[in-house]
């Protein structure tokens, strides 16, 4: 069996990396019971796949993993033994049953979206106009581990949102492609933003059809 998971990482686990992660679902789910299959070899690993890393520091409501488990299994039931050996800044939100022929899970990521949240005052109609002037840009030369890039094509959406009471902040939809990654401290850079004073929470992850 293949199943699903859309899952919350927030609060403390904002500062969990990629590969620590991926150790306390393991452990969750070996407390939990679920028959998790592994792979041969002399150093077996678990087949639990997390289908995008999230930068250190970021809150995400949409993260997505697969684990491949040795029995079938309700959804409702896997999600009932996870309930209680997960930290509380991971809820469950989805599980499903996916086909076993699909490809894996981190080729199926083409954008993401996010929500930044800016911790000091700004100029709300300045902002608006360094987003437009951003996105009328042809190309966003810049600079990743010694490598040259364009991130003007790895920008989808990027809008300044107004609340009521004046208070404003940013929306973004960001390529996610292998090799082809938009990261939102790197467009909050273009726009002379310092990524220290924002929080960024990672809203969806969004899957090729």
């Amino acid at each position: 069996m293949r199943a699903r998971i859309t899952f919350t990482k927030q609060g403390a686990l904002r500062y969990t990396g990629h590969l620590d992660l991926h150790r306390l679902w393991e452990r969750a789910m070996r407390r939990a019971q679920l028959p998790i299959s592994y792979s041969q070899g002399f150093h077996p690993q678990p087949k639990i796949s997390i289908a995008a890393a999230l930068p250190l520091g970021f809150a995400s409501l949409g993260e997505v993993l697969d684990v491949r488990l040795n029995e079938d299994i309700p959804t409702e039931e896997i999600a009932s033994r996870l309930k209680d050996n997960l930290p509380p800044d991971i809820q469950v939100t989805k599980i499903e049953s996916v086909d076993e022929r699909e490809p894996a899970l981190q080729t199926q990521v083409v954008s993401a979206t996010y929500e930044v949240h800016l911790t000091e005052p700004v100029d709300g109609s300045e902002l608006k106009r360094k987003v437009e002037e951003l996105m009328m840009s042809e190309s966003l030369p810049r600079e990743r581990r010694g490598k040259f890039y364009d991130l003007r094509p790895l920008i989808e959406i990027l809008s300044v949102v107004t609340e009521a009471d004046g208070k404003v902040w940013l929306q973004m939809k960001l390529a996610a492609r292998d090799s082809a990654t938009g990261r939102p401290e790197e467009v909050l850079n273009a726009l002379g933003i310092e990524p220290e004073y924002t929080r960024v929470e990672r809203t969806s992850l969004i899957f090729q059809e």
